[in-house]
């Protein structure tokens, strides 16, 4: 975003914070940018924080999905937005929140993989109200994988390996009527501002929509598998989730649920990759390489399994 647009988100930011005639008490006078990515720029001025949305989604499914933000039923599992004017900046739609503090990506050990799973579920099991799209996580991994496609350069045995595993999903996504998250990942929980004791709440409702709620378990399944995600901590997570009632897996067997949703973003994860590594000229990094190097074991499972039998 111009620098002259993040001048303005910031004003915004002050102006939500505080009367426009006070005097700020905050301890820096200046804004922070937060995130500045093509989906989504975010700005803080103390308490508050202005987010600018993708350019170019639908006004009337971006309404839809901040305005469950605020049901009553979902408080305490969605942070909600502040009631304050929601101006263009760049024909981009904005938003303000308040700030909660965020998981520590340096204490991986305090990550709150419970907090998630039953908020999750409590999500789940809302009903959605009339009027609201479909989520967007099936269609993020197309995206994905079309963004990798275009990226000049990407090297292309690891293009083939993510394009293998693609090939294994199904042309139709898993159906589905419930409300769902869409984009799940534990960078998607703050601290409650408002709330004694500040509990965990999930943030960013850009994705959120009716469907199959195995997606919104898909990205610590997926990392599971790759075996990034070690097997106490997906237990843990998957055990809050069906104990709180969870309704997107079968506790005996819920890889029935999860294989394609899970298989789906690994692809996007590691399509992803490529594209930003790409276009940054950097070799992939650790945890890059392993999404790319699991992409390779699904399409090489999939295809020995298409084989026939040896005579």
């Amino acid at each position: 975003m111009e620098h002259a647009d993040l001048e303005r988100l910031g004003a915004l930011a002050r102006d939500a914070a505080h009367r426009a005639d006070a005097s700020c008490p905050c301890a820096s006078h200046t804004r922070t940018v937060l995130a500045d990515r093509d989906d989504g720029t975010v700005v803080r001025h103390g308490a508050v924080v202005v987010k600018a949305h993708a350019p170019g989604i639908d006004p009337e499914e971006h309404a839809a999905r901040i305005a469950v933000a605020a049901l009553d039923a979902l408080d305490g599992v969605l942070l909600p937005p502040h009631t304050h004017p929601t101006p263009y900046v760049a024909d981009r739609p904005l938003t303000a929140w308040p700030y909660g503090a965020p998981v520590d990506p340096d204490d991986p050990d305090a990550a709150p993989w419970e907090d998630a799973a039953r908020l999750l579920a409590r999500l789940h099991r809302t009903p959605p109200p009339p009027g609201l799209p479909a989520m967007r996580a099936p269609a993020k991994a197309a995206l994905a994988v079309e963004r990798m496609r275009r990226a000049d350069g990407a090297p292309r045995t690891a293009v083939e390996a993510v394009l293998s595993a693609w090939r294994t999903l199904p042309e139709k996504p898993t159906a589905g009527r419930l409300l769902c998250h869409g984009d799940f990942h534990l960078g998607q929980l703050v601290r409650d501002p408002r709330t004694s004791g500040r509990p965990w709440v999930l943030i960013d409702v850009d994705d959120l929509g009716i469907g199959d709620p195995a997606w919104d378990l898909a990205r610590p399944a997926a990392w599971f598998a790759a075996g990034l995600l070690p097997p106490d901590v997906w237990s843990r997570f998957l055990d809050a989730y069906v104990r709180a009632g969870g309704p997107a897996v079968a506790a005996h067997d819920p890889w029935g649920q999860l294989d394609v949703p899970a298989r789906a973003l690994t692809v996007q994860t590691a399509a992803l990759a490529l594209a930003k590594s790409t276009a940054e000229r950097r070799p992939l990094d650790e945890v890059e390489g392993v999404m790319i190097d699991t992409c390779a074991r699904i399409g090489s499972l999939r295809t020995e399994l298409a084989r026939p039998a040896s005579p």
